[in-house]
C-alpha cells in the first residue's frame, strides 16, 4: 500500500526542525567563505543571534494543548515561547495589521486596498515599531531586509526577527492582530523512528493490480477505481460529468512527465477542457539569502499528481485511472514542497494560492490535501479570502501514524470552520483508514480503503499509465471535491451553499451528524438528481 501522509507523518520531519540550528551555522559559515556570495547580490544577509532557546518547553506546551483542547492557536503561547518558536526555526515572524480600532478585519479582508491611507499608514507603522526594535540590536538593520516575504493582498508582513523583545511590542500593539512565528512545528524527538516521506513517497504504478477486484475497464479504454462504487460515481455520470467547473489542486504540483495531466488531459470521453499549472512556493532561503533554485509548477513529490488524477484525471483511451469529474477543468498550484507545511515558505505558498484562487473568477472548488499542527493565522487571512469570495474550500481533516490517528483530530486548516472537512474510511463503512484522522469537525468521508488488504485509491503515477494508488484523508479529500464538482456542473447557477447542502442531505448519516465522520458518505447519484 502507498499511503500518501498529511501532516501526512505529522512528525516525519523533526530531523529538519531538530537540526535548524546546525543547519544555520553550517550555513552561515559557507556564507563566510564566499560559497553564496553569488547570490548576495539579491539581500542582505543577517546576523544569527547568540542564544537560541531550547525548544522543549515549547513542543511539551503544543503536545499538551492539542491533547487537552483538540487545536494549538499561537495566541495561547507567551512571548518566551513565540520568540523559541521563531529562533529555532527561520526567524520569519508573520504580523498582521491593522489601522487601531478596526473592527471585523476577517469580515472585509477580501475588499481591503493596502494602498489606501487608512491601511497603508498602518503598515509603515507597524514596519517602522519592527525596524526600530531590531536596531536596537543591530543598527545595521534596514527595512529592506526585515522583509522576508513581500505580500500585495492581504494585511500582513512577513518579517526576520532577532530581537525577542521585538515579539513582546508587537503583541501590546493595537495596530497588530497576530505576531507568530511561520515556519514552526513540535519537533517530537521521541518519535524519530517513526517518520516517513512527508507525502512524497514514491508515486509509481502499482505492482499487481486486477479486475475486478482494484478497477472495471470501462468505455473507450480507461479504469475506474474500485471505490467509486460505494459513492455512487457511474450512476452520476449519466448526469454529469463536471463540465465547465474549475477545481484548483493546492499541493505539490502536476508531473510534467504525466500526460494526462498534459498534452492527453484531453481524451477519449473528456473533452473541451483545459489545466493550468501555477506556483506560489517561494525558492527557499536562508536569512535572507537564497540558497535554492526557483520554483517551478513541476511536481518533484507525487503527491499533487495523484490528488488531480483522483479528481479529474481524463476518461480516455490509454488503460490509465480516470477522475470522477473527468470533464472538469483543473487548476493546479505548487505552494509547497510536501505535504506537511513546516516550512514559512511554504506557508507564504499556501497562502498566495488561496488568495489566487479567491481572485480567479473561473475557480469554484478549492481542494487541499496538505495541513499542520499549529494554526497560522496568514493561512486563515488567506483561506477566509478565498471563502468570502465565494470558493468552495475542501481540506484533508489529517493523515498520519496510528498513534496520532486515534488522538489528534482534525489538523489545521481543516479544522477551520470556512472549510470542509475530509477523512478516509474502510469499506466495513464503520472504521476510520488505518492512518485517518476523525473527530466532531470531519463533514464527509470517502471510502478509500479496502479493510480486507489495505488497498486504496487508484490514481494516475508520476508518468506513464498504468495507475498508481494513494490513500490517507488526502485521496478522500481530493476525490469529494470531484464529487462537488460533478453537483455543480450539474446545477451551474447554484451557491456554494447550495452545493454544500446538496452534499450534506445525501450523506448517509443525514439528517443526524455522526460524531467522528460528520454527515458521512456522500452518494452521488442523489446529489447530481
Amino acid at each position: 500500500m502507498k499511503c500518501r501522509y498529511l501532516p501526512h507523518s505529522i512528525y516525519q520531519k523533526n530531523n529538519l526542525v531538530m537540526n535548524q540550528l546546525s543547519l544555520l551555522r553550517l550555513s552561515l559559515a559557507l556564507m563566510m567563505f564566499g560559497i553564496l556570495s553569488c547570490q548576495k547580490t539579491e539581500t542582505a544577509s543577517l546576523t544569527k543571534p547568540a542564544n537560541i532557546p531550547d525548544p522543549g518547553a515549547l513542543d511539551a506546551f503544543i503536545m499538551g494543548t492539542l491533547q487537552n483542547e483538540g487545536s494549538f492557536e499561537w495566541a495561547l503561547a507567551s512571548d518566551d515561547l513565540v520568540w523559541t518558536a521563531v529562533a529555532n526555526a527561520d526567524f520569519v515572524l508573520s504580523v498582521g495589521f491593522q489601522p487601531a480600532g478596526a473592527q471585523d478585519v476577517l469580515g472585509q479582508i477580501h475588499e481591503i486596498n493596502l494602498t489606501s491611507p487608512e491601511w497603508a499608514n498602518a503598515r509603515n507603522k507597524v514596519l517602522q515599531l519592527i525596524l526600530e526594535s531590531e536596531q536596537r540590536l543591530d543598527p545595521s538593520v534596514s527595512a529592506e531586509n526585515l522583509i522576508a516575504y513581500p505580500e500585495a493582498v492581504l494585511p500582513v508582513l512577513d518579517v526576520y526577527v532577532r530581537n525577542p523583545e521585538t515579539i513582546e511590542l508587537l503583541r501590546q500593539s493595537p495596530m497588530v492582530r497576530y505576531a507568530e512565528p511561520m515556519g514552526y512545528e513540535p519537533g517530537m524527538t521521541n518519535r524519530v523512528t517513526e517518520r516517513s516521506g512527508s507525502g512524497c513517497d514514491n508515486n509509481t504504478p502499482e505492482p499487481g493490480l486486477t479486475t475486478p477486484a482494484d478497477y472495471t475497464t470501462i468505455s473507450p479504454s480507461t479504469k475506474q477505481s474500485w471505490n467509486h462504487s460505494y459513492h455512487n460515481i457511474t450512476q452520476a455520470w449519466s448526469r454529469s460529468t463536471g463540465d465547465n467547473i474549475r477545481v484548483m489542486i493546492i499541493d505539490t504540483g502536476a508531473s510534467d512527465d504525466q500526460d494526462n495531466l498534459g498534452s492527453q488531459f484531453n481524451q477519449g470521453n473528456s473533452t473541451g477542457r483545459n489545466i493550468t499549472k501555477l506556483v506560489t512556493l517561494p525558492r527557499k532561503t536562508l536569512l535572507g539569502i537564497p540558497i535554492g533554485p526557483v520554483e517551478t509548477p513541476h511536481d518533484q513529490c507525487g503527491h499533487g499528481t495523484s490528488m488531480i488524477g483522483a479528481c479529474a484525471a481524463p476518461r480516455g483511451t490509454d488503460g490509465a485511472a480516470t477522475g470522477i469529474a473527468y470533464n472538469a477543468d483543473m487548476t493546479s498550484v505548487r505552494a509547497a514542497a510536501d505535504v506537511y507545511l513546516d516550512e514559512s515558505r511554504e506557508v507564504k505558498g499556501v497562502s498566495d494560492a488561496f488568495t489566487l484562487a479567491g481572485n480567479t473568477e473561473s475557480v469554484r472548488i478549492i481542494s487541499m490535501s496538505m495541513g499542520r499542527l499549529t494554526s497560522s493565522s496568514q493561512m486563515k487571512d488567506a483561506i477566509t479570502y478565498a471563502y468570502n469570495k465565494g470558493k468552495l474550500i475542501f481540506c484533508a481533516a489529517g493523515t498520519s501514524f496510528s498513534w496520532t490517528g486515534g488522538w489528534v483530530g482534525v489538523i489545521y486548516p481543516a479544522s477551520l470552520s470556512q472549510c470542509v472537512a475530509v477523512t478516509g474510511i474502510k469499506d466495513n463503512l464503520t472504521s476510520r483508514c488505518n492512518s485517518c484522522h476523525q473527530g466532531s469537525k470531519v463533514d464527509f468521508v470517502l471510502v478509500m480503503e479496502k479493510n480486507s488488504n489495505e488497498r486504496t485509491v487508484l490514481s494516475l503515477a508520476d508518468s506513464g499509465n498504468d495507475p498508481s494508488t494513494v490513500g490517507g484523508s488526502s485521496v478522500a479529500t481530493a476525490s469529494t471535491a470531484g464529487i462537488a464538482a460533478l453537483v455543480w456542473a450539474k446545477y451551474p447557477g447554484w451557491s456554494r451553499q447550495q452545493v454544500f447542502n446538496r452534499l450534506k442531505t445525501s450523506g448517509n448519516y443525514y439528517p443526524n451528524r455522526n460524531g467522528n465522520f460528520g454527515w458521512g458518505r456522500v452518494d452521488a447519484d442523489e446529489a447530481t438528481q
